[in-house]
């Protein structure tokens, strides 16, 4: 029997994934819950309507964040903080403070997407990457500065 899942199920697939099930399975448990919809004729014509919706949607936010890591490549970020003797920060630099900076120049990402191999604390140049979309990263530049 062919049904549409209306929510994640666990070890048989997500939401809105078009799934073939025992007869029973559905009728006694899938169904009666409103975890899945039985799959007609014209549900399937919905659910692949939305799926190419999806896609395409899915396409463009790939070539949108495709020309952003392109624009974020040319960025350099200069940090200027507080240092002590031998180039040690009295802090440090985190994503927080790199997503802040990179609004600041127009360009709007999320803390959480930044991705540094731990918090940046000596002065010099740095290297952070940024997650745009799945497989598309951006290599961003940090420079810090000793504040005077």
């Amino acid at each position: 029997m062919q049904i549409i899942l209306q929510q994640d199920v666990p070890n048989l697939g997500k939401k809105g994934e078009l799934k073939d099930v025992a007869p029973g399975y559905a009728r006694n448990l899938l169904l009666p819950k409103g975890m899945a919809v039985e799959a007609t004729p014209q549900r399937i014509r919905d659910w692949k309507k939305r799926q190419e919706k999806e896609e395409m949607l899915g396409r463009q936010q790939e070539e949108q964040a495709r020309e952003l890591a392109e624009k974020l490549k040319a960025v350099e970020l200069v940090m200027e903080m507080p240092a002590g003797e031998g180039g040690r920060l009295f802090g440090s630099v985190t994503p927080a403070d790199i997503a802040a900076k990179l609004s600041e120049k127009g360009f709007e990402v999320d803390k959480k997407d930044i991705e540094a191999e731990g918090p940046i604390k000596t002065i010099g140049s740095h290297t952070v990457a940024v997650k745009l979309h799945a497989g598309i990263k951006a290599e961003i530049a940090i420079i810090v500065e000793a504040k005077a």
